[in-house]
């Protein structure tokens, strides 16, 4: 095949050309697995989530209107698909969210995560962060890996600002007691 822009890629998928459509998906599998790895309690629900933002991605193409970057677009379809998938799951499991008064969520201390972070391989990270409650690891991902702002997750997961800051905060605590935990087991191993 011969080297494609942008603009062919997306024109061929507008198109429907399916071999364009399998070269693009080819490109991006790793990248997006990686991402709804994140939000994902498993290998099996990340890949079907990627297969989900694929067709999302595939039967919305005409949307895209050559603002910004078209892989920063494909990337947003992808993590509202994890985040639909999420919310699905915890309706159907009828959890309900604990909303956290705006006023002491304002009063919570940004916990750094410091030097024990170093020692981590990306892999062991996202074991840690696996571990975590399932609205703790959705928030956290989407404010410290997506980019997302508090007001822009609170207005996707139906939240207040003070909850989703809440979770961030929570999970880098959570995470902050782990992190020292994980390193010296993993250094018993090694002797």
């Amino acid at each position: 095949m011969k080297l494609l822009t942008e603009k062919d890629l997306i024109e061929g998928c507008k198109n429907r050309d399916r071999k364009i459509q399998a070269f693009l998906y080819r490109r991006y599998y790793s990248d997006f697995l990686k991402v709804c790895f994140r939000y994902s309690a498993n290998q099996q629900d990340a890949e079907q989530w990627m297969n989900d933002g694929f067709y999302k991605i595939f039967t919305r193409i005409d949307q895209f209107e050559y603002k910004g970057s078209f892989e920063g677009w494909m990337r947003r379809i992808v993590v509202h698909t994890c985040l639909d998938n999420l919310r699905s799951a915890i309706y159907k499991h009828s959890s309900q969210l604990d909303e956290i008064d705006e006023q002491k969520a304002a009063e919570l201390k940004d916990n750094d995560l410091h030097s024990p972070i170093q020692n981590l391989s990306y892999k062991e990270l996202i074991m840690l962060i696996h571990s975590l409650p399932t609205m703790h690891k959705t928030v956290f991902n989407l404010y410290v890996f997506d980019g997302y702002s508090h007001k822009e997750i609170a207005e996707r997961l139906n939240i207040k600002e003070g909850t989703s800051q809440w979770y961030v905060n929570q999970a880098r605590a959570l995470l902050k007691e782990r992190i020292p935990m994980h390193i010296s087991k993993t250094m018993r191993y090694d002797k």
